[in-house]
């Protein structure tokens, strides 16, 4: 016989008590049904708590793909203006390498072999970057161009850095020799003998006039024709006070029958400074200046060293 368990239950209105008989075995299902619903309720709010939690989670990684999907994007619109930058690049070094050569041509300047191609020898222009290409699919393709022409430009940068320096140098050399060279009247005032044979107006023999005499009043001032350097400034015999100025590339111009000298031996001048005063100094017939311009030691004719 089953073992029961009876439960009495009071009414609070003074209702009769009601009697209810269960067997122990129900009352054991019970408990177990009981417990098996909280584990399932528990189960269930722990599942809700891990899915919610998840769904947070995904949130997270849907905001994040947003904006790196974002990032994405301006680093590809970025890496279309590096392209663009880069032809922009190409574009002016190319100008450059054309202005230099129509710099040399008017110059008369020949470039050296080694140089003659912008991007090294045998080298060639290279094609311009397709900024329109999907990056999405010749994203790594673009990248690669990129990296090969920034290269190339290195190497052209280099060819025509060496271009302007070459340039730069010749002209500076070209600046320098004109300076150097005798190119104005050293005084005012008129031709009073010419360079070349002439009578002596000492002896009136027949005699060769090495220089250029120009007449003017004792103190006029003396300038001189070209940049250089007084190698001489004193009395030398027949030719009086005398100056010589050293002006490179073996030109040399001497200014004799001075009264009076300005600049000292191994100061150097400019074109157009005074040097020196008219005198009537060594052997002279009356005050002016004579005038030699030698080349290499020879004398050569001044008048076509005057160009104003």
């Amino acid at each position: 016989m089953r073992r029961k368990i009876t439960f009495f239950i009071l009414g609070a209105s003074g209702s009769p008590v009601k009697q209810k008989t269960v067997s122990k075995s129900f009352l054991g299902f019970l408990g177990i049904f009981a417990s098996a619903c909280m584990i399932f309720f528990s189960f269930v709010v722990c599942d809700y708590y891990n899915v919610k939690k998840t769904l947070i989670n995904i949130r997270g990684i849907e905001s994040d793909i947003v904006s790196r999907t974002n990032e994405i994007a301006n680093q590809r619109k970025q890496i279309n203006k590096f392209a663009d930058e880069i032809n922009y690049l190409k574009t002016k070094l190319v100008e450059l390498n054309s202005f230099e050569k129509k710099i040399r041509i008017i110059a008369n300047i020949e470039k050296n072999d080694d140089q003659d191609s912008l991007f090294g020898v045998g080298g060639s222009i290279p094609e311009d970057l397709d900024t329109n290409v999907p990056l999405t699919e010749k994203h790594n393709s673009l990248l690669r161009e990129m990296h090969e022409h920034t290269k190339q430009f290195k190497v052209a940068s280099t060819v025509q850095e060496e271009g302007f320096e070459s340039l730069l140098k010749h002209l500076e050399d070209q600046r320098n020799l004109l300076a150097s060279t005798p190119a104005i009247r050293p005084v005012k005032g008129w031709t009073s003998s010419r360079f070349g044979y002439r009578k002596s107006p000492f002896t009136g023999l027949r005699e060769f006039h090495r220089g250029l005499d120009i007449a003017t009043r004792k103190g006029t001032s003396i300038i001189a024709t070209a940049d250089g350097i007084v190698t001489f400034a004193g009395v030398k015999g027949l030719m009086g006070r005398l100056i010589v100025i050293d002006h490179g590339h073996g030109m040399v111009t001497r200014y004799a029958h001075l009264e009076k000298t300005l600049k000292k031996c191994g100061e150097s001048v400019k074109r157009g400074d005074t040097i020196a005063l008219v005198g009537n100094t060594g052997r002279s017939t009356g005050p002016h200046l004579h005038y030699e311009v030698r080349l290499n030691g020879i004398p050569v004719n001044p008048e076509r060293y005057i160009l104003n």
